[in-house]
């Protein structure tokens, strides 16, 4: 692999800082520096302004806008798209002293430091103004997020005269001229403009979708004038007249307000009033202080602690924070975009690896969000339904981008070929009810997406006449170098084991629930002659598999394809995607992730270590880890298999994917789901965490070069503490019990600690 890390941000075990500014990684900073709180997201930007390279990003959950695409004359591609769309600048100022303009891409300036502190989620910027011969301001920019209630957010500005004479102007205010800068345009018209110099308020509608945005700004500690007033600009001036050692402060409280749907129009006036008063009624240092204990409390329960890796240890907290500011309440809509709520790649849209990857940390966290996950899914049934229709499908067919529920992707390769979406959604649905028993869940809303993605399984497919083997044809699996392929292996395993644990939870209903089943078969229109047919088609699924080297052919075919040596692609070609023309990507065996692994892992104890070593040393070497959900997957599997230098190099690359740009594309945003997955490298990879029919399985080993690392799991509403050290393994709940087989020795952790010896995996040849 060519790839490798582009160190820049300096290594703390709390803190992500740069120590000098260099405009070639501008807005790789601005991805790092992202805030995020679920309901809205901030990229790191510079509150004065910059004219520089910049993506000045500025989002709220579930704000999108729709553009209309050319009509085609084919059945099933989809009319629109929808993209997460840049809103209002709420940090916005302006800076002139002595007639100076404060521009980093301009002004003379020293001692630059940004840094973010992962302990209380503030973000901090200092540098010294050199404004002229005679003056220099030292200025410090301080931002931050609240976590609870999640509209609200502040700013402070503090200005030194260090020499000479200043005088200071400052306007601040709120801006909605911004474009959307992948489209090139801005998507917003004005409501309502006010400012009075202690306050402003700007609202505006977005032109397609009517989603109303309100934003309203108090203003303390300089005294203030209305600035003139500005299409889409509603701010104040500050003033202040500084002599050597003065100094001046200007804080900002920031409230956002959103109208999405027709149920939020409803409410809209009285959420903007209770946020006025919320505003009217916050202090800057106490709302800091709060956000900062709701960081203490989450780092308590979440927090994973490795003792001899500093870089590693800073990677995998930036992941956790940034986890959590993705997702942690389910009140704020729960789209977990491919970068969060830091960029505008991949238009905020979620994809199929939410549920896959993203889902267990919530699981083992926080199960309330990760319920929602699965609610989103629920509440745009009927859009997967109509989608399935459009495909000549019944059932439900979930897109495989989505903000609203409808298809977004506008690649019809992508959009038409990929059923991963769907089947993922059952394996997050069994995950997430096998792990936390919630019945409610999985005998309604569950059980009715379950049936139409098992109908949309049996009338996508087709049997082979020659064989009688049933499959899937002119898909495309995981791996996105292989389109229109027959029979993808990871297509056809997830098929099998949807249509497989919806009849068993049919059955479960039938015992458990017999009331929600007839619900359930009046509703939909369930006859037994469904599941029976799912049933043989489970049966006699193509899966490819060689009976005597244990192999998985990824797709009919594959073993015949041209090879390709991904270790020969120079550094400077990646992203492969705009480097190397489209179909030249389809053209040999390279991966672009993992496929025949990918269904492995999530079934693990269904494969022998030798079926898993033999499809290892096979397809390892043929991934580019083009994307960033595929390291983490190759770290977990190479631990599995005692491979503990493999597993150690790649999980570097796992949780520091953007720290270190590997891929070079964190300009773009942060990748979410590979955040995700740098925490199942760690659990599930080093500590080997498997969770198969709901029964949780530990065998942990210590990576060479730690001393040590712990973390923590909520099973069944119970917070077990998993402690790993050179002298053993340790387990402790905080109350309750919870059994579990460690090293496959049934055991029962309880607040009294469980101590048992550490065993290293042997190598599977």
């Amino acid at each position: 692999m060519g790839k490798f890390a582009d160190r820049y941000f300096t290594v703390d075990p709390w803190v992500v800082a740069e120590d000098h500014f260099d405009p070639a990684y501008a807005r790789v900073s601005e991805s790092i520096f992202s805030l995020g709180n679920e309901y809205m997201g901030l990229r790191g930007y510079f509150d004065e302004g910059y004219s520089g390279d910049s993506l000045q990003g500025s989002y709220l959950n579930g704000v999108y806008e729709r553009r209309v695409l050319p009509p085609s004359g084919y059945c099933g591609m989809i009319p629109s798209t929808e993209f997460m769309v840049n809103t209002v600048d709420w940090v916005y100022c302006r800076i002139h002293c002595n007639g100076q303009t404060l521009d980093l891409a301009q002004s003379r300036f020293n001692g630059y430091r940004r840094a973010l502190d992962l302990r209380t989620g503030v973000l901090t910027r200092c540098f010294t103004w050199q404004v002229d011969a005679e003056t220099e301001l030292a200025l410090t920019f301080e931002r931050f997020l609240s976590m609870e209630p999640a509209q609200l957010g502040g700013q402070r500005l503090r200005a030194v005269c260090l020499r000479g004479h200043a005088a200071l102007t400052v306007e601040a205010g709120l801006d909605f001229s911004r474009p959307h800068v992948s489209a090139g345009q801005n998507f917003f018209e004005e409501l309502e403009n006010s400012a009075n110099g202690a306050a402003c308020r700007l609202c505006a509608q977005t032109h397609n979708t009517r989603q109303t945005v309100c934003a309203m700004a108090r203003f303390g500690g300089m005294a203030g004038t209305a600035a003139p007033a500005a299409q889409k600009l509603a701010a104040n001036r500050f003033t202040a007249v500084l002599s050597a050692g003065q100094s001046a402060v200007l804080t900002r409280l920031a409230a956002l307000v959103c109208a999405r749907s027709d149920a939020e129009r409803q409410t809209f006036a009285a959420r903007c009033a209770a946020a006025q008063q919320a505003l009217d009624q916050a202090g800057y240092d106490a709302l800091q202080a709060d956000t900062a204990a709701w960081w203490a409390q989450q780092w308590h329960g979440c927090d994973i602690a490795i003792t001899g890796d500093p870089a590693n240890q800073q990677g995998i907290r930036y992941c956790i924070f940034q986890l959590h500011q993705t997702l942690h309440t389910a009140r704020h809509g729960a789209v977990i975009g491919a970068k969060g709520l830091t960029g505008e790649a991949y238009n905020g849209n979620t994809f199929w690896d939410t549920e896959v990857y993203c889902l267990p940390f919530y699981v083992f966290n926080n199960p309330e969000a990760a319920r929602s996950i699965l609610q989103f899914r629920y509440d745009t049934l009927d859009e997967a339904r109509a989608r399935a229709k459009a495909l000549d499908c019944r059932g439900a067919f979930y897109p495989i981008a989505t903000i609203s529920g409808r298809e977004c992707c506008d690649l019809w390769q992508h959009a038409s070929l990929q059923l991963q979406a769907s089947t993922g959604v059952m394996y997050g649905i069994k995950t997430y009810a096998e792990l936390t028993g919630d019945t409610t869940f999985l005998y309604h809303q569950g059980a009715e997406m379950l049936v139409e993605i098992c109908r949309m399984l049996a009338s996508r497919g087709g049997y082979n006449p020659l064989t009688g083997a049933y499959g899937y044809y002119a898909v495309m699996g995981p791996d996105e170098f292989k389109m229109m392929v027959n029979n993808n292996a990871y297509t056809n395993f997830m098929a099998k084991k949807t249509f497989a644990y919806t009849r068993q939870v049919l059955d479960q209903m039938a015992n458990d629930a017999p009331a929600a089943l007839a619900a359930l078969c009046q509703k939909l229109a369930l006859t037994p002659q469904e599941p029976a047919d799912w049933a043989e088609k489970a049966a006699r699924m193509a899966l490819n598999e060689d009976a005597d080297s244990g192999l998985f052919e990824q797709n009919d075919g594959f073993f015949a394809l041209p090879h390709l040596d991904v270790s020969d692609i120079p550094a400077d070609q990646f992203p492969l995607y705009t480097h190397r023309s489209y179909e030249r990507l389809y053209r040999s065996d390279m991966l672009k992730q993992p496929d025949v692994l990918m269904f492995m892992l999530l079934y693990s104890e269904e494969f022998s270590d030798a079926q898993l070593a033999a499809n290892y040393d096979y397809y390892a070497p043929r991934c580019i880890h083009e994307s960033s959900l595929s390291p983490s997957v190759h770290s977990i599997l190479a631990q599995q298999l005692g491979r503990a230098g493999e597993a150690r190099n790649l999980f570097g690359f796992a949780t520091r994917m953007d720290l270190d740009n590997y891929n070079r594309n964190t300009h773009e945003g942060l990748h979410t789901t590979s955040i995700a997955g740098a925490w199942m490298n760690i659990v599930y990879g080093f500590a080997g965490l498997r969770a198969g029919g709901g029964a949780v399985r530990l065998a942990p080993a210590l990576p060479a070069g730690w001393q040590g690392y712990a973390f923590h799991l909520l099973v069944r509403g119970i917070r077990l503490t998993v402690t790993v050290r050179t002298d053993g393994v340790t387990l402790q709940t905080e109350a309750g019990s919870v059994p579990l087989l460690l090293y496959g020795q049934p055991v029962t952790a309880t607040p009294q600690p469980l101590c048992r010896a550490l065993q290293q995996p042997k190598e599977v040849l």
